[in-house]
């Protein structure tokens, strides 16, 4: 069990134990179909195999087939022996295969109770469309709600995730998705009882085939963008390796931000993570340099911006990214670089950036100064707001941290190779 904190895995044994719980009243003596659960199940575990590896994705409308077909007891047994005996990456295999079971057995109860007590059961055996569809919407939000309330707290225990923003996350990531396998689940369940039998109703998977094909796609497409992301990150990082990890927190600092003002967080991810790239154009001599910069020194360091925009020219995902790599050094009272942009001249995705770049700048550990705290960096961006930064972006940026707290994840390594002089972009990220 390497890897699990102990209160991880006691979590873990307390969802086993009330999944175990869920399915008693579906043990002998019961009026179960048991020839309904063998065959969802055994439809769900090998599903799930093929699903798993060729899509990526897992197949939710059997399991909501089950939820409005079957009692609530019933339905938790269904994905019981596919996350048993499915395949495991990462250790410790048993407990993570315990884990995914009883999650799913929960979460199928209890959209189940929810759609029975709302009458689906009768819906769905009177092909009541569009009436069945109701109870199906709440057992889908059910559903939806404790996989992620289960896996928030798996996370906030085992990662140090905060709770809440956890839960909403991965309730807001996974909505979408569930509401059309719930559609999918609730045609397989009216023609599993209507004249055509379970072979009809079988059916119903092939579209959901096609669909995941596509969501495969898309997926092997972002992993290609990321990928693409990474390298040239890990480029910058070699070269001036004193900020390995500062791209990662500038590109989360500046979702947080746009996530609060309603804007594209990938793209500001993607902006974030790669407003430095133009370092590559750079020599390292001036990057390490020790001591004070010259000014046709600090007039080279101040094209990096340009060379980013080049550099990612071609990257056609990037799109509004770009504006915030050749522009998040611009200040709003016009005395930035390159261009010396005024206000609301200065695209918005470049100043989040700016904003996201100075806190990270300020609560970061350097080799000539130590990491501020971080309302001690707030209050400095408050005191620069208006000036050099965009007001909108520092509240945004505050109001958000006060919520939820600063917890900066980077994957970079955070060994840094010692350097004697301070990075010369870095030396006046908040210009006083």
């Amino acid at each position: 069990m390497e890897g699990i904190p102990a209160r991880a895995r006691g979590y873990a044994a307390c969802v086993a134990l009330g999944a175990l719980l869920c399915t008693l009243p579906a043990l002998p003596g019961a009026r179960t179909p048991w020839w309904a659960v063998a065959l969802l199940a055994a439809l769900y575990a090998g599903g799930e195999r093929f699903a798993r590896r060729r899509f990526a994705g897992t197949l939710h409308p059997v399991l909501l087939a089950g939820a409005f077909l079957l009692s609530p007891a019933a339905a938790a047994l269904v994905p019981l022996p596919g996350a048993l005996f499915s395949h495991v990456e990462r250790r410790p295999f048993l407990l993570r295969r315990v884990w995914r079971a009883a999650h799913a057995s929960l979460a199928v109860w209890a959209a189940a109770r929810v759609h029975a007590a709302l009458g689906g059961r009768d819906a769905v055996a009177g092909s009541d469309l569009p009436y069945a569809l109701l109870p199906a919407g709440a057992a889908v939000l059910v559903f939806c709600a404790a996989l992620a309330l289960l896996d928030g707290g798996m996370l906030a225990l085992a990662e140090g995730l905060p709770l809440r923003r956890a839960c909403r996350g991965l309730f807001l990531r996974s909505l979408a998705p569930l509401a059309v396998h719930g559609l999918g689940g609730l045609m397989m369940a009216v023609l599993w009882l209507s004249p055509y039998g379970p072979v009809a109703a079988l059916l119903v998977l092939f579209p959901m085939a096609v669909s995941w094909w596509v969501f495969a796609q898309y997926h092997r497409e972002r992993a290609a963008h990321q990928a693409t992301i990474r390298a040239l990150v890990q480029a910058v990082d070699i070269k001036d390796g004193y900020t390995r990890g500062h791209s990662e927190r500038v590109g989360q600092a500046s979702v947080l931000i746009g996530r609060e003002l309603g804007m594209d967080e990938d793209m500001l991810r993607f902006a974030g993570i790669l407003h430095d790239v133009g370092k590559l154009g750079v020599p390292t001599r001036l990057l390490r340099k020790e001591g004070p910069l010259t000014p046709q020194e600090r007039r080279v360091i101040e094209l990096h911006p340009e060379y980013g925009h080049e550099i990612t020219r071609g990257i056609s995902f990037l799109g509004e990214a770009r504006s915030a790599i050749l522009h998040h050094h611009e200040r709003i009272d016009g005395k930035g670089y390159p261009y010396g942009l005024v206000g609301s001249q200065i695209p918005e995705p470049a100043r989040v950036v700016a904003v996201a770049d100075a806190f990270d700048a300020m609560t970061s550990t350097r080799s000539y100064s130590r990491a501020r705290p971080v309302h001690i960096a707030l209050e400095e961006l408050r005191r620069c707001a208006g000036a050099q930064f965009d007001p909108r972006m520092v509240a945004a940026l505050a109001h958000v941290i006060a919520r939820d707290g600063w917890h900066p994840v980077v994957t970079a390594e955070e060994d840094r190779p010692a350097v004697p002089a301070q990075s010369s972009d870095d030396r006046s990220e908040v210009r006083r």
